[in-house]
């Protein structure tokens, strides 16, 4: 992104987001939100998924630690938004690491 700031992460925080996304239904559920232009209904990835509610509600608090999404609450309404900014720093950070 042009003009915006490059986020570092901490050791600790890359391990978190490994952490995070080595589950293979957080890792759908990354996807999901991904894939859509602005913000995800919890329902929606709920109804995708075909999940209960509580599995669903540890997910995103697992990713909401990893900061790979934000939440936007609105009343009783909750959306979702995935951090294309965590996400690029965690591969720059593997980049410097690994390669």
């Amino acid at each position: 992104m042009p003009g915006s700031k490059r986020i570092a992460l901490t050791e600790e925080h890359v391990q978190l987001v490994a952490k995070a996304i080595a589950d293979r239904s957080r890792y759908e559920i990354l996807k999901r939100i991904g894939e859509c232009d602005d913000t995800m209904a919890c329902e929606s990835i709920r109804d995708c998924l075909r999940i209960s509610a509580p599995t669903l509600s540890h997910h995103m608090k697992e990713l909401e630690a990893a900061g790979l999404i934000s939440v936007e609450r609105t009343g009783k309404f909750v959306h979702y938004r995935l951090r294309r900014d965590i996400l690029e720093a965690f591969f720059n950070r593997l980049k410097a690491d690994l390669i």
